[in-house]
């Protein structure tokens, strides 16, 4: 395929501080988990409320720009791929993760106000493009 698909945007709260670390090689990555709650009315006309959590990626320049700016508590806009993967734990049982490979963050300013202030682009990203996207389709991905 040569137009990826495979975007979702989650609107939630943090359910912990932002987790930044950095790669063997110095890229940055953060880690964080998102709380969004959907509420509905039932059958019987009875308010209930739904959460779900999902986990959520970010590397390079945004990873430290998010790590800097966001707190626990904090409601945000997650736009990203999802990614579902596997790994073996201490017992041998296979683990699935579903998580979201972040392209884009920002606080949700439905209930809160924001101050903005721009990054010299010096970090370990891009080269201070600020924009870490998806990669140009290979020549095996080109549709004709």
């Amino acid at each position: 395929m040569a137009f990826e698909s495979n975007f979702i945007t989650m609107i939630g709260n943090l359910t912990d501080d932002p987790d930044l670390r950095f790669t063997p090689s110095g890229a940055a990555v953060c880690n964080f988990r998102i709380a969004v709650n959907r509420r509905y009315t039932d059958k019987s006309g009875q308010q209930q409320e739904e959460t779900t959590f999902m986990g959520v990626n970010i590397w390079r320049d945004m990873a430290e720009n998010v790590a800097e700016s966001l707190h626990k508590g904090d409601r945000v806009v997650v736009i990203g791929r999802v990614k579902v993967r596997s790994y073996e734990n201490r017992e041998g049982q296979t683990v699935w993760v579903t998580e979201i490979e972040a392209d884009e963050v920002s606080p949700s300013l439905r209930w809160a106000r924001a101050t903005i202030s721009k990054t010299s682009g010096s970090g370990s990203g891009s080269g201070g493009s600020g924009w870490d996207g998806p990669p140009p389709p290979s020549d095996d991905d080109v549709p004709f």
